[in-house]
């Protein structure tokens, strides 16, 4: 599992992690059923606390891209993978949301915004 974390970022670590993995299954990259590393060799793996990736692991089974097994380890979710494609559509579209209202509220036209957005987009 490729996952870049980045420390000067303001995006608290276990979001950054729980994010990556979240796009890894959208994409297919990880598949359903695909076994996912544990806490401790994931932690120690990216040189973070274990609490950090058992907060993104949480999260990720809470939003049923995951599933732990006890005694087995943790798996994608064979869950439907359009209704996770579909809640992370709607978390997108929240966040969103609260982007535009900082954008109007400084008064950004649709235009500048989409040209932002765009830029972004095409360079990431």
């Amino acid at each position: 599992m490729n996952i870049n974390i980045s420390n000067t970022s303001t995006t608290p670590l276990y979001e950054q992690i729980k994010s990556q993995v979240q796009n890894q299954i959208l994409d297919s990259t990880l598949k359903p059923g695909e076994g996912l590393p544990s806490i401790r060799n994931f932690a120690k793996e990216l040189k973070v606390s274990i609490i950090t990736i058992k907060r993104a692991y949480e999260e990720l089974e809470k939003e049923g891209f995951i599933e732990t097994v006890t005694g087995r380890g943790t798996f994608v979710s064979t869950q439907n993978t359009d209704r996770l494609r579909e809640i992370a559509l709607y978390e997108i579209e929240n966040k969103l949301e609260d982007i535009i209202r900082q954008v109007k509220s400084v008064g950004i036209t649709l235009e500048e915004g989409l040209e932002i957005f765009k830029s972004i987009y095409e360079e990431i």
